[in-house]
Parts: C-alpha cells; sequence; structure tokens
C-alpha cells in the first residue's frame, strides 16, 4: 500500500516539473518573438505576425482627426450640387414624356381635339336638354349637325381652291412676268440671262431632288392617312364626352389620391369654364377677323376671298403667330395676282382688323378667363409647334390656360386649408380683423368652404359642363 502511494507522490512531482518546463520554455518563446524583425514567420508556424508600430515619442504634435469631407465643402457649392443633379433628373423626366408623346402624338393630338370640339359643343347639348330633350337625342343632334357643318366648310373651301385655281395660276404667271420685267427695267438692273440662269437653276434642283419630293410625296399620302385616323379617333372621343362626360369625369378621379381629390374635383370644373370660354371666344373672334378681312380683300378684287377667309379663321386659332401667318399669305396672294399697290391696301386692311380684335374684341370677349402673359403663349405656340406641328401649336395655349387656372386654384385652396388648420396664435387680440378672419375661416363647416375652395357640387360636377 505504502508502494504505490510513493509511487503517485513520484508521478505528481514529476507532472508539475514538466508543467514548469513548459512555462519557462513558453516564456522564453515569448521574448524571441518580440525580438525577431516584423513579418517573420514563427518557427513551427505558417502565422507571421504584423508589424508593430512603436509609440509616438513624448515631443511630437498632437494630430487632430480629420473633419468630415461634407462639413468641408463650402455652402454654396453644396446647394449647387442640390439643385444640379435635381435639375438633372428633372431634364431627364422631361426628355422621356417628350419622347412618349411624340411616339404617341396621333392619340394625344386626337383627343385634345376631340376635348376642344366638345368644349364647343357642349352648351348645346346642355340647352337642348333644358328645352326637354333626352340626353342621348340632344347629343345625336349636336353632333350630327357640328361635324356636318365643319365638313361642308372644309368642302366649300375645297371647292373654292378648285374653282379659283385656273385663274390663280394665270394671275401667278402674270405676276412673273412683271417681276421680270421690273427687275429687268428697275432699279437693280438684272439682265435677261441671270433672270434665264435662275431658272435652270431652279429646275436643275427639281430634277437632282427628284428623288426626295417623290419621298415628300409618299409622306403626304402616309400625313394624310394619319389625318383621317386622327379624325376618326376625335369624332369618337368627341362623341362620348358629349354623351357621358359627367361618368367619365368621375372615373378620373378614382385615380386621384383620396387626400388630394378634392382640390382637384374643385379644380376640375373651373379648368373645364377656362377652357369653353376660351374655344368659344376664339370662335368668335376667329369669326369676326375672318368676315371682316374676307369683305376687305373681296373688294380688293384679290382672287380667293373666300378661301383667305377660311384659313385666317383657321390661323386665328394660333394666337399672335396665326394672325401674322393668314396675314402674311393674303398679302402674298394680293402681291402675286395684283400688284402690290393692292397688296399694301390688303395689308392695311388686314392690321386695322387685328389692332381692333387684339384691343377690343379679345379683352371684351375673353375677359379675365385667359389670363397669360404674351411672351408665354410665343413660348407656347413655338414649343407646341416643335413638339407637334401645327396642331400642338392650336393645342398649346389652351392647355397653358388651363394650367394657369387650376395651378392658381390649387394655391389658393391649399392656402385656405392651412389657415383653416393652423391654430389660432396666442398673441392675437380678440378684435383683430385678422383673428376674425382667421376664426371665422377655422369655424365654417366643411360644406360652406370659402370662394375658392370647392363645392359638393363642384365634386361631383364634371368637364361636360352639367352642373
Amino acid at each position: 500500500m505504502t508502494s504505490r502511494f510513493d509511487r503517485l507522490w513520484s508521478g505528481a512531482q514529476r507532472w508539475a516539473a514538466r508543467a514548469a518546463e513548459r512555462r519557462a520554455e513558453d516564456a522564453v518563446g515569448d521574448e524571441a518573438v518580440n525580438d525577431r524583425p516584423a513579418d517573420t514567420p514563427v518557427p513551427g508556424s505558417t502565422r507571421v505576425e504584423p508589424r508593430r508600430v512603436p509609440a509616438p515619442p513624448d515631443y511630437a504634435p498632437a494630430i487632430g482627426a480629420k473633419p468630415e469631407p461634407a462639413t468641408v465643402v463650402p455652402w454654396g457649392v453644396r446647394v449647387a450640387a442640390e439643385v444640379g443633379w435635381r435639375l438633372l433628373i428633372l431634364a431627364g423626366v422631361i426628355w422621356v414624356l417628350i419622347q412618349v408623346i411624340s411616339t404617341i402624338s396621333l392619340l394625344i393630338l386626337s383627343f385634345s381635339a376631340g376635348l376642344l370640339i366638345t368644349a364647343l359643343l357642349q352648351p348645346t347639348v346642355a340647352r337642348l336638354k333644358r328645352l326637354g330633350l333626352g340626353r342621348g337625342l340632344a347629343t345625336a343632334i349636336t353632333f350630327i349637325t357640328g361635324f356636318v357643318v365643319m365638313g361642308l366648310i372644309g368642302w366649300f373651301v375645297v371647292w373654292q381652291i378648285m374653282e379659283n385655281l385656273p385663274t390663280l395660276t394665270d394671275r401667278v404667271q402674270d405676276g412673273i412676268e412683271e417681276l421680270k420685267s421690273w427687275a429687268t427695267t428697275g432699279p437693280f438692273h438684272v439682265s435677261e440671262a441671270q433672270i434665264n440662269d435662275i431658272a435652270k437653276n431652279v429646275s436643275d434642283w427639281v430634277g437632282d431632288n427628284s428623288k426626295e419630293v417623290t419621298t415628300a410625296g409618299l409622306e403626304g399620302v402616309t400625313v394624310v392617312f394619319e389625318f383621317l385616323s386622327g379624325a376618326v379617333l376625335a369624332m369618337f372621343v368627341t362623341l362620348f364626352l358629349l354623351y357621358d362626360g359627367r361618368r367619365i369625369w368621375r372615373w378620373t378621379m378614382n385615380f386621384v389620391p383620396s387626400a388630394a381629390r378634392e382640390g382637384v374635383a374643385g379644380a376640375g370644373p373651373r379648368a373645364w369654364i377656362t377652357l369653353t370660354g376660351y374655344v368659344r371666344g376664339t370662335v368668335i373672334v376667329a369669326m369676326i377677323d375672318a368676315i371682316f378681312i374676307g369683305i376687305g380683300i373681296y373688294f380688293l378684287d384679290v382672287p380667293m376671298a373666300v378661301p383667305l377667309a377660311v384659313f385666317i379663321f383657321v390661323f386665328a386659332f394660333i394666337p399672335i403667330v396665326g394672325a401674322v401667318l393668314s396675314g402674311a399669305l393674303a398679302v402674298l396672294v394680293a402681291l402675286v395676282t395684283n400688284g402690290i399697290f393692292t397688296a399694301l391696301l390688303v395689308l392695311a386692311v388686314v392690321l386695322l382688323v387685328q389692332q381692333i380684335e387684339s384691343h377690343i374684341l379679345q379683352p371684351f370677349i375673353l375677359g379675365r378667363l385667359v389670363r397669360v402673359h404674351p411672351l408665354a403663349v410665343v413660348l407656347a405656340v413655338t414649343g407646341g409647334s416643335l413638339i407637334a406641328g401645327i396642331p400642338g401649336a392650336v393645342v398649346a395655349v389652351p392647355l397653358v390656360a388651363v394650367l394657369n387656372t387650376v395651378v392658381g386654384y390649387l394655391k389658393t385652396y391649399s392656402h385656405e386649408q392651412a389657415m383653416k388648420a393652423a391654430p389660432p396664435s396666442p398673441d392675437a387680440r380678440p378684435g383683430d380683423p385678422a383673428t376674425a378672419e382667421a376664426a371665422l375661416s377655422a369655424s365654417a363647416p366643411a360644406s360652406e368652404p370659402a370662394s375658392a375652395s370647392p363645392s359638393p357640387s363642384a365634386s361631383s360636377s364634371s368637364p361636360d359642363g352639367e352642373r
């Protein structure tokens, strides 16, 4: 028993001695690693010790932390950068929108034409319904009568052009001969050979570009086909808007967020009033222009007086620019056919009628419905013509007028809603008029909003003009 105990005791001593030796070896190894150069592998291991950075001396200056880069950039540069990337995103959105509009321009122009025709014909539908006719019958009578009248006007213009085309051709040839005679005997002293060279160059250009001329003719056929397709689509749009405008407007309101639905419901009828007032006022002004200018050129014995009057009527739907183009066309026809004296008289008639229109007729007929600055009108017409040609120029101005009305109403509406939601100021005195007005606005019931707020009837109104 004693021998076993001795053997256990001696084994424990040997185990303790070995543990002490291992601890001593580990201590020596750590000192060797500390004295070894950096990035040297430890013997028996593939691990590489990292380089130890010595502590800075006591005399080294203290180095502060670098500031954030955003705090170093000047305020003006930061504002310019913020505005710049937002403008780039906005320009990209506008570019994509223009591309989409250009792709489906036929659809948009047809719908716009149908909307304008509806604004012109809708008062007749409302008047027939007040006389006791049903909605379908009133719509059918107005639709058929309106498009028959427009078709007859177009046929009459084409007929007049075909009737007067031989006379116009003869007068143009006579005018060219007179122009050649004046050029050779006038102050410019142009020789006959130079005139013949100009005619030869024109003939050669037509022969060299016959392929382009043929292509233009084929494109003209495509344009005619697109015009007919757009006209049919505009007729369908007009028919459905005249018959079911209220339901279409209510269906459109389902796509408006509920938070903005009340404001949009109030802006819609006001936009429709602006559009109908613009269309009817423009039709009246254009008719007066066409009648008086047509009478003037008729008494001056200018050929195709009636077609020119119709062109003046159509171009009057393009504000400012259309009057210039139609007047220039009338003066040019008078110059080529009847000479410079008649052209000057036609110019005087055109200028007189247009001055009466701009200073008397438009302020009296259109009134305050269309309050758009002339610069905005010119820019809108130019932009519309660049995007969609003549139809774009026709649609541009009523679009700007409607946007002007909608934006003005929504600004007033949001301001009044903010006034109602704002708590009364603690510094306000009871007798202060501003305090009384704010309290009155805050205490007004929802069914009795201010003048610019939409009424319940406006929420259920539609662009078909029914109230």
